[in-house]
């Protein structure tokens, strides 16, 4: 994570009042995180880089205000943190879907204390699908694996096309893509991560099921 630390503070992609958002958010990240279990308890002492800065990755690649789907947000990463970015811009939105409810409670004190543009939706994914619509770009962090996520995502298709996906993976992730890639014929760019060598945040698009 050391390349995060030494990267993300020179950077001057996101405002000030953005950076002092993202403190909030981790300061109430710890602070429920002794009463629910947001995020593994080992990590929380790397909570800023390992978490929070990890996922600023994804709106360094993809700033555009678009509408988003973050799909089994649990403690927010990545979609809160691109939600707290948007907020900047006073456009684009963050759909965070998160099936448990204290979870969710969790995510709604943090837009109300950061002005994040998000809304929360306390439902499986697989329900979320039947009522949200107008999704521009899906991500997900540390919820499944990648034939997993591309089922998923698959049901947020319009008209027979699926939304373009970002997803951030470990160090396995190529055998996640060809595992992937025999359920699933698709498009892919790698972003080589700057959290941990050999890990990506792997952009998916012109998802198809394979017959």
């Amino acid at each position: 994570m050391d390349k995060l630390a030494g990267f993300f503070p020179d950077s001057d992609f996101v405002s000030r009042e953005t950076w002092e958002k993202l403190r909030v958010y981790a300061a109430l990240v710890r602070k429920w995180q002794a009463s629910i279990n947001l995020i593994s308890p080992n990590t929380l002492p790397d909570l800023w880089d390992r978490h929070v800065l990890d996922s600023l990755q994804l709106y360094r690649l993809k700033p555009e205000p678009v509408r988003w789907l973050d799909m089994g947000s649990g403690a927010g990463f990545p979609g809160l943190v691109t939600a707290i970015c948007l907020a900047e811009k006073n456009q684009g939105w963050v759909n965070l879907v998160e099936s448990n409810n204290k979870k969710a409670a969790f995510l709604r004190q943090v837009i109300v204390e950061t002005g994040a543009r998000a809304s929360v939706h306390p439902m499986r994914i697989e329900a979320a699908a039947e009522k949200l619509e107008d999704i521009d770009a899906i991500s997900a962090r540390a919820l499944a694996s990648l034939p997993d996520l591309l089922g998923y995502g698959s049901l947020f298709s319009k008209n027979g096309t699926s939304s373009p996906m970002w997803f951030h993976k470990g160090l396995d992730y190529p055998g996640e893509v060809r595992s992937a890639r025999d359920l699933w014929a698709f498009d892919l760019v790698e972003h080589q991560s700057l959290a941990q060598d050999g890990s990506a945040i792997l952009e998916i698009s012109n998802l198809s099921k394979r017959n």
